[in-house]
């Protein structure tokens, strides 16, 4: 059963999300304060995290800062904040998606088993490919650097494993939106550059001579390396 960390300092709130989460076949611990949704987080390695952004303690950025630091696990940002930019420096800073409230519980647990199944999906290419120095395993979803393994969200390594798998194509934001994030998903389609940018900074290593993720402009990105 697959285990999800609610960080949430609203009970009511936590509550709801607990119960309609439980109904859906999770198992859910909660949290209510940043300090805890950290503690809990090493100490019970969830498979998805909801992470409220304003919290005693420390706030939602700051735990989302610590998770990414220590791994790639899915979290979904809980915000009551309607600013466009808050939702950008959510997906900046490496989450995987955002819930906004008021929400409807349904589409919370929606929006949850859809990041989970975008983490744990497998794509229908199950080869070792080499570009250089850089090494992506299709099957095992990992991805080396010089022989050193690159960490990456769930949703960034999603991105650059379908990105990868088809070298030298050029692929719309709209077309990665519904690759990648899926068809369901209604924010802007500034998440795709924002994501490109992180895998970007974390190939930041890999010679521009043997690939890398090129933006065209007014047409959207391909994956180049040499044929």
């Amino acid at each position: 059963m697959q285990t999800i960390l609610i960080a949430e300092d609203e009970p009511a709130i936590s509550q709801v999300l607990k119960v309609y989460l439980v109904k859906a076949g999770f198992q859910v611990v909660q949290a209510f304060n940043g300090t805890e949704a950290v503690e809990k987080f090493h100490s019970l390695s969830p498979s998805l995290v909801l992470l409220d952004v304003m919290m005693p303690g420390k706030d939602g950025w700051t735990v989302l800062k610590e998770i990414r630091e220590s791994g790639s696990c899915p979290v979904i940002m809980l915000t009551a904040l309607n600013d466009v930019n808050y939702r950008l420096d959510g997906l900046n800073g490496g989450a995987d998606d955002y819930i906004s409230k008021p929400f409807i519980a349904d589409e919370m647990v929606a929006r949850v088993r859809a990041v989970l199944r975008r983490s744990e999906e497998n794509r229908p290419d199950e080869k070792v490919h080499q570009f250089g120095s850089l090494t992506i395993d299709f099957t095992a979803h990992r991805i080396t650097l010089a022989g050193k393994e690159i960490t990456l969200t769930p949703r960034d390594l999603s991105l650059l494993l379908f990105l990868a798998s088809s070298p030298n194509r050029t692929f719309t934001r709209d077309q990665l939106l519904d690759e990648v994030w899926g068809h369901d998903y209604d924010g802007s389609d500034r998440a795709v550059d924002l994501s490109v940018k992180r895998i970007r900074k974390a190939l930041a290593k890999w010679p521009a001579s043997e690939g890398e993720i090129k933006t065209l402009r007014g047409l959207g990105y391909q994956f180049v390396v040499e044929e």
